[in-house]
């Protein structure tokens, strides 16, 4: 019989992505959930529905997560729901007993000034960065969460953090979509135009992008063969500028680079988010798609689809 494995966020980025590679582990049946399927912040319908759905292990990847904009203006929000998505998960998973649970964290939540690159251990060093503050804190909790439950309950309960995510099924509405996904759209909508393509910040900040198939495989991995309560980062450490993002997105889309401007006045983030997957890597001697291969896979995908509301998030 195959393992049932429940995906919270199943609709999301990564979630999407564990369909994609599904015939990879026809030993496993992935169980998809949308906030549709539950409200992850009522506990009570938390652990009605997870023992209906009798998981064998939990990949609990379900988070309110936006861009800057919706951060600055529903701090309160990303802090409450968050924290009480994670703090079902765990207590369905206790009370039910689920063999194996598997949290996810972010490396937004690290300190704005700490050591480049960062290692898990630096988590609790000093305060995020002001920009996303509310989820930060919300997401570094899951951190000692972990080591309380493993104490307290001997719960096999581990935690990821990804960084950047990138891939197909990115959200790509106007309000909400981060920086990839709203370069992709709003390069093509205006792609015959001639008009100014502006783009936040100075372009200055790097950032690290790990393809949402690869982050679905990193987890599968570490679900299988990684069981201590250290924290990991699981995403690839290839680091690129926000200003080389938007001239590679402009040139895959045959738009001429000459066309994008820099707005200094926004808000750009921290500088720089770089990461030490040392220990990932160490274990697992894992493989990441590069980001150019990762971004012409994920600009056709939305090709095929835009503008079609069916087949795509906009």
């Amino acid at each position: 019989m195959a393992r049932r494995i429940l995906i919270t966020g199943g609709s999301g980025l990564v979630g999407s992505a564990f369909q994609a590679i599904q015939a990879n582990y026809p030993d496993s049946e992935f169980i998809s959930w949308s906030s549709r399927d539950c409200n992850l912040t009522d506990l009570a319908e938390t652990k009605s529905k997870v023992a209906e759905a009798k998981p064998d292990a939990i990949l609990h990847l379900a988070a309110i997560s936006r861009g800057i904009g919706f951060s600055s203006k529903y701090p309160a929000t990303l802090l409450r729901d968050n924290v009480l998505m994670n703090m079902s998960v765990l207590e369905a998973a206790r009370v039910l007993e689920i063999p194996k649970t598997v949290m996810t964290l972010t490396i937004g939540m690290y300190p704005a000034d700490c050591p480049i690159p960062i290692t898990e251990d630096y988590i609790h060093l000093g305060p995020p960065h002001g920009s996303n503050y509310s989820y930060a804190f919300a997401k570094r909790l899951v951190e000692p969460s972990i080591r309380a439950y493993r104490a307290e309950y001997g719960m096999n309960v581990i935690g990821l953090a990804p960084n950047g995510i990138y891939g197909p099924n990115a959200n790509y509405a106007y309000e909400d979509s981060l920086m990839i996904s709203a370069l992709i759209r709003r390069f093509h909508e205006n792609k015959d135009s001639g008009e100014r393509l502006t783009v936040w910040g100075d372009g200055s900040p790097l950032r690290e992008y790990t393809y949402s198939e690869d982050m679905a495989r990193a987890y599968m991995w570490c679900l299988d063969n990684y069981n201590e309560e250290q924290v990991l980062h699981v995403g690839t450490i290839e680091e690129h500028s926000e200003k080389s993002v938007a001239y590679m997105v402009a040139e895959i889309m045959e738009i001429d680079q000459n066309r994008i401007d820099f707005d200094t006045t926004k808000p750009a983030g921290p500088l720089r988010r770089s990461t030490d997957n040392s220990r990932f890597i160490g274990l697992s001697k894992f493989q990441y798609t590069p980001f150019r291969t990762g971004l012409e896979k994920s600009i056709e995908w939305f090709l095929e689809r835009y503008p079609d509301p069916d087949k795509i998030r906009l």
